[in-house]
């Protein structure tokens, strides 16, 4: 039988004993967490018995999320198991798996182990047969990351993500995911927020890949090592951070060598879990949920006396230019036939148009959290949250020039930190609201921004009243690792703890709003989406463009665009925004009272 080897492992004296392993790389070992070798999710299925597939298709990226039924022994007797796996390639015999990807077309149905929203739509199909029949839901996870195309988001693959983690955040029955080799961004946070999470030995679990880590710090992919290893990224660190719940040992070394030990051992670990998790009586899973997530993040609180240095209310309205009606048109316009544009922009088009030029599609500026809040509420009536107005971003990870960064944000914003929370009135009906600037790191989502929509719903769920948020940012924050993006299934479960309490969630989503923010509270509540904002779904522009070597269409990702594809369909104006709050909350009202 053939067998792949990497760099590392061809190196005289390497073994696969322990020391060996930590004497590798922080890459080396990214690399090894996803060995072709190492066991997939079918080989995993010798754990259970009487195993029988579900909702089979042959929809386009449906065998990179496979579903079975089955039956977990433990020593309390046989359990019912919904399994939701991703298989991230057909096989883990390398030999066999070469003579399959020779096949015409074979290695493009594999999509590079990249889910699609056909994954996502089989996941959630799952979940709801797990419910149905009452069956402890397992999610063993494998993959670099979900499908980055326009084709992914024109199938609505943030939104299908979001679901997924919804649906997890509010299934009445148990859930385990299980971290098999690599986890990678959005792609695995969507069948990972659950409550209980292993992982195996020599995993991975990141927020981005190193590459494109290094690419964005560095300018440069060759740093991927670096990058590695600021970033913390195996498995044994994310347990030592407690967003994995237990370390699966891989007893023997390795599990692409030593596959059946690994496999062993990962049944003993669900079966311990499984036992546990079947004591806890159906009315008292989500509670035990919500005590979980509760304790997920970490965090700072600064002095009133230093916000007091900084703190400014800052607006970026562009004024009215003095002495006329015309602006500067940005550099480098262009309309539809190519043709370069220099004539002055009349002002008040530019005002009507939300700041975006009607050419081509550039914006001019991005409002701040403060502009937010002065469009959506009655005048004067916010006021920000005492308790989350204290928290800041703490440097779990001592990333490079993380603390330099956040300093020069809080100058930039006028803002503690990106995420400011607070109580308002929409016409004299109290609601809690929240904004973000994108001038803070881009409004990137982190776990500072997770603890202060939790406090912001416990708030809601008080004082019995609306939650709106305004989504924007560029996705989760790489300086926070994994953390930052595990504390968005804890956003999920917050806001499912409004919804249960018969309050209507709200988002606002603006430009941009992108992978992290987008999957998380940007596919909440009922979806207000910003007039002609752009960047809206779950990979940029410029990520899919350098994936797939072509640009992407005309208006890609913006509200029409949305629109169109038939996700965006409710569209406001900045201006307008207070009375459509006000229609949204009146109508949920009605609907309560009927």
């Amino acid at each position: 039988m053939k067998h792949f080897f990497l760099p590392f492992e061809k190196k005289q004296g390497f073994s696969y004993s322990t020391k060996s392993i930590e004497q590798l790389s922080e890459y080396e070992k990214y690399q090894l967490s996803f060995h072709p070798e190492r066991p997939k999710y079918l080989d995993y299925l010798d754990i259970f018995k009487e195993v029988e597939e579900c909702l089979q298709t042959n929809t386009y990226g449906g065998c990179l999320i496979q579903t079975h039924k089955a039956m977990l022994d433990t020593p309390k007797g046989a359990l019912k198991v919904m399994l939701i796996g991703q298989q991230s390639a057909p096989t883990s015999d390398f030999e066999h798996l070469q003579e399959l990807m020779q096949k015409n077309g074979f290695a493009e149905q594999w999509n590079q182990g990249m889910p699609t929203p056909a994954s996502y739509e089989r996941a959630l199909k799952a979940i709801e047969i797990a419910e149905l029949e009452n069956r402890l839901i397992i999610t063993l996870i494998d993959t670099p990351g979900a499908d980055p195309t326009e084709e992914a988001e024109a199938g609505g693959i943030a939104w299908k993500i979001g679901k997924c983690m919804q649906a997890l955040a509010e299934t009445p029955v148990p859930t385990i995911s299980v971290i098999m080799n690599r986890g990678c961004s959005g792609g695995a946070i969507a069948l990972t927020g659950c409550d209980r999470v292993l992982a195996m030995e020599n995993a991975t679990y990141l927020v981005i890949s190193p590459e494109a880590c290094s690419s964005i710090l560095f300018r440069t992919r060759a740093k991927a090592n670096y990058a590695a290893e600021i970033s913390q990224i195996t498995a044994r660190e994310a347990h030592s951070h407690g967003i994995v719940d237990t370390l699966v040992a891989e007893p023997e070394g390795p599990a692409h060598r030593f596959p059946d030990a690994a496999i062993a051992s990962l049944k003993q670990s669900l079966i311990s879990h499984a036992t546990e998790l079947a004591t806890i009586p159906s009315e008292k899973i989500f509670s035990e949920r919500v005590e979980r997530w509760k304790a997920i993040g970490q965090w700072d609180e600064m002095q009133e006396s230093d916000i007091a240095l900084f703190e400014r209310n800052i607006s970026r309205c562009l004024k009215k230019p003095a002495g006329g009606f015309y602006i500067n048109r940005h550099k480098g316009c262009r309309n539809n036939d190519k043709k370069r544009i220099y004539d002055p922009v009349f002002f008040p088009d530019l005002l009507r148009n939300n700041y975006v030029c009607p050419e081509c599609g550039y914006r001019y500026t991005r409002l701040s959290a403060k502009d937010y809040i002065k469009h959506a509420l009655d005048k004067g009536t916010f006021r920000e949250h005492p308790d989350t107005r204290r928290i800041v971003d703490r440097d779990i990870l001592l990333f490079p020039k993380y603390r330099e960064k956040l300093e020069e944000a809080r100058l930039a914003t006028g803002q503690a930190s990106a995420f400011i929370t607070g109580d308002g009135m929409v016409f004299g009906q109290d609601v809690v609201f929240c904004a973000t600037d994108f001038g803070f790191l881009g409004g990137s989502f982190c776990m500072s921004t997770g603890e202060k929509i939790w406090r912001a719903c416990e708030t809601a769920i008080q004082r019995r009243c609306p939650i709106i948020l305004q989504a924007a940012g560029g996705g989760a924050r790489m300086h926070e690792g994994c953390s930052s993006m595990v504390s968005i299934p804890k956003v999920h479960v917050a806001l499912s703890r409004v919804e249960k309490a018969s309050l209507p969630v709200i988002t606002i989503v603006t430009d941009p709003t992108l992978g992290g923010v987008a999957i998380g509270i940007g596919s909440r509540g009922v979806q207000l989406f910003e007039y002609n904002a752009g960047n809206i779904g779950f990979s940029g522009k410029r990520v899919i463009e350098q994936y797939t070597g072509k640009k992407t269409s005309r208006g890609f990702q913006t509200t029409r665009w949305l629109e169109e594809k038939g996700y965006a369909k409710h569209i406001v104006k900045p201006e307008n925004l207070r009375h459509r709050l006000s229609l949204i909350i009146e109508e949920h009202r009605k609907t309560i009272a009927s």
